[in-house]
């Protein structure tokens, strides 16, 4: 049994069944969920005014939970970033709180690694994942259930075939990233880590490819991708191609520019992103990556 906090740092809770949902999945789980006295708060589109929201940061650093998790994404933690109790953060992380979430949540783990160097998790959402309609997917919540278990040293994934020419092995490289919006905003600001001979993984969710190259572009010509020993590109969600327009230009169409631009390998398939099927990813973690033929395994040991 773990104790998990609950708490809205970007937009606020609409789908509310969704949020109970959740809660109630956590709890039959044997845990014990506490959820932060804001949660629930609305101002125009967040979970609160900014000092709301930051208030509730601070709440879930000083919980003393094991984990402390995002009801949702959205929007909002980019502009109160200045503002983030980092020292507070930084010393709940030592005490063994592990922050989780994604999305808008992005911003919090690239700034908390700028500033404090402690890793924060990539992971699900109360509503979006543990909410859902149906039962939350099976290897999101074993990874869930291994974070919490303090279990969780790795992933894995399989290749597309036609990247399983090339055999790839990074090893001791910083791992980073989330999603490519988010952290394409924190680009040139104090909260984009400034990370040589990383991993970067990368997600997006409604965003067209064209949209997806603009964004990759901004980072190539800002030298960020030329640092990198990988790039790793999850899952790309939820929008529509034009194919009057496009003329074929697709999600593939940037891999292979992508790949033409920069010598690091650009792998393809990660289970992570804006969908049912994801794993856990610890940002600022050290890992190892290795492919053998279609498989790739990605490990960073005991955190």
């Amino acid at each position: 049994m773990a104790h998990i906090f609950i708490f809205s740092p970007s937009s606020a809770v609409r789908d509310k069944a969704a949020f109970r949902r959740g809660l109630k999945r956590l709890k039959a789980q044997g845990h014990e969920v506490e959820v932060d006295e804001s949660a629930l708060d609305t101002h125009m589109r967040f979970a609160g005014d900014d000092a709301t929201r930051i208030a509730a940061i601070t709440r879930a650093a000083a919980s003393g939970a094991d984990v402390a998790l995002i009801s949702r994404g959205g929007y909002g933690l980019t502009r109160v970033l200045p503002a983030l109790p980092y020292k507070q953060i930084a010393k709940a992380i030592d005490g063994g709180t592990q922050f989780v979430g994604l999305s808008d949540f992005t911003a919090f783990n690239q700034a908390v690694f700028a500033k404090t160097g402690r890793i924060s998790w990539q992971g699900p959402a109360l509503g979006e994942d543990f909410g859902a309609e149906k039962e939350p997917d099976d290897i999101m919540q074993a990874c869930f259930d291994d974070l919490l278990l303090e279990q969780g040293e790795g992933t894995g994934w399989q290749l597309p075939k036609a990247e399983a020419e090339r055999r790839v092995l990074v090893k001791d490289a910083p791992l980073w990233g989330g999603n490519l919006t988010v952290l394409t905003s924190l680009l040139g600001t104090p909260y984009f880590p400034q990370i040589k001979g990383g991993v970067l993984f990368l997600e997006d969710v409604g965003e067209h490819p064209y949209r997806v190259e603009r964004m990759l572009t901004q980072l190539l010509h800002a030298g960020v991708l030329a640092q990198q020993k990988a790039v790793l590109m999850g899952q790309f969600s939820k929008y529509k191609l034009v194919p009057a327009h496009d003329k074929g230009f697709k999600l593939t169409t940037v891999i292979d520019w992508l790949r033409s631009q920069i010598k690091a390998p650009v792998l393809t398939g990660l289970p992570f992103g804006h969908v049912e099927t994801k794993v856990l990813l610890p940002v600022g973690a050290k890992v190892d990556l290795v492919t053998e033929g279609r498989d790739a395994l990605m490990v960073w040991g005991h955190i």
